[in-house]
């Protein structure tokens, strides 16, 4: 989570899986938009590339469309496109001029990369150049919540960790099924 002075980013996969495919990154799309969704917050995913809406014929592209396309066939109602540059994705006015087509109602909030090298790099540059705090690494799509620590965090950094920990477990025991009693 990149927290900037009017906007708050959720960027995916900053951590655990290197080179996704294309169903991978459906998943972590889908885990990510149901982690913001329990946080209050309308997701709107962009799934990140060097391409926008097939500009570029390439297996890296082709990959984020089939993982939009399964997006699109499992959750219609989630606001995800792409396959979309970072400049696409946040600035409205390119998305909505360029792109008239596309299916977000609005700039991203969901950043989806290609694979953890990419995503890394940008959450650990902007922790660091840009004008944004950095919240996690958080992991979704677990059965539990599950929540770590960066080596060296600073007590601001445990603060917020532990409050989105504590959101998140309520959340997830709000939405948990009820389990039956055994005599």
């Amino acid at each position: 989570m990149m927290i900037f002075r009017q906007q708050t980013f959720f960027f995916a996969d900053t951590t655990v899986n290197i080179e996704p495919d294309a169903e991978t990154l459906a998943e972590i799309a889908s885990a990510t938009a149901k982690f913001v969704l329990r946080l209050g917050v309308e997701p709107r995913v962009a799934m990140l590339s060097f391409s926008n809406f097939g500009s570029v014929k390439h297996p890296a592209a082709a990959k984020v469309q089939r993982a939009v396309a399964l997006l699109h066939e499992r959750e219609p109602d989630l606001q995800v496109d792409g396959e979309m540059q970072a400049d696409t994705a946040v600035v409205e006015r390119i998305l909505t001029r360029v792109y008239p087509f596309a299916k977000l109602r609005g700039p991203a909030n969901v950043l989806i990369f290609p694979g953890l090298d990419a995503a890394n790099i940008a959450y650990k540059l902007l922790a660091r150049l840009g004008e944004a705090q950095a919240i996690g690494p958080i992991l979704v799509g677990m059965d539990q919540p599950v929540h770590v620590l960066q080596r060296l965090s600073e007590v601001p950094d445990i603060v917020n960790m532990a409050v989105i920990a504590a959101v998140d477990a309520l959340e997830h025991r709000r939405h948990a099924r009820p389990t039956t009693e055994r005599s």
